[in-house]
């Protein structure tokens, strides 16, 4: 014998029905918390300062992007590589 039961309910009713705990008032709390913490580290640091740091790894990241995709489209377009 099979029984089928359907029940409709809001996530909310349900949660309570099961007896599990409403953690929405500590998800607010920490996603808070979290954003100052991002907020004040944002307002501490210089965009200036961040570009000076960030770009010139990402210029020579470049570089090193194209030689490699240079290097493939020698390779298989029959022409030998060049250095």
């Amino acid at each position: 014998m099979k029984i089928t039961v359907d029940v409709e309910c809001t996530p909310e009713e349900l949660r309570t029905f099961l007896g599990l705990p409403d953690v929405k008032p500590m998800q607010q709390a920490l996603m808070t918390q979290i954003q100052e913490k991002m907020e004040s580290s944002l307002n501490a640091v210089d965009p200036e300062t961040m570009f000076k740091v960030w770009l010139p790894a990402g210029v020579q990241g470049m570089e090193q992007l194209q030689k490699l995709f240079w290097s493939h489209f020698a390779t298989s377009s029959g022409r030998p590589k060049e250095s």
